[in-house]
């Protein structure tokens, strides 16, 4: 008759992964008014958060969307038309662009063109 395996319990601390602290370095401060305080905490409580997770978190989105924004650049349809026309059809180079191309040649040597 075959044995059976026994099965060794599985301690809790085994089952659930322990959540990853975030270590926090850093300290902000700032002077608000009451009724600022009021609606912060009140957005807060809505996301089940604490005041400094939310401020937090809003803070970070701004920063976000603030960076983001950097690196856009907004044109009009007219921009747009004379840029795709620029490329499809650039100009002549001016005198000055013909001396800079010269002396960057003289600088560096042929470019490979």
């Amino acid at each position: 008759m075959p044995t059976k395996a026994k099965l060794k319990p599985i301690s809790k601390q085994a089952k659930k992964p322990k959540p990853k602290r975030v270590q926090r370095s850093a300290r902000i401060e700032a002077r608000i008014t009451p009724e600022n305080l009021a609606v912060i905490k009140r957005a807060a409580e809505i996301q089940g958060r604490s005041v400094s997770d939310f401020v937090v978190a809003a803070a970070r989105e701004a920063a976000h969307r603030e960076i983001e924004e950097t690196h856009i650049i907004r044109l009009t349809v007219e921009q747009q038309l004379q840029i795709a026309e620029a490329i499809l059809n650039p100009p002549e180079p001016t005198p000055a662009l013909r001396r800079a191309f010269e002396t960057h040649r003289r600088l560096f040597g042929p470019s490979g063109d």
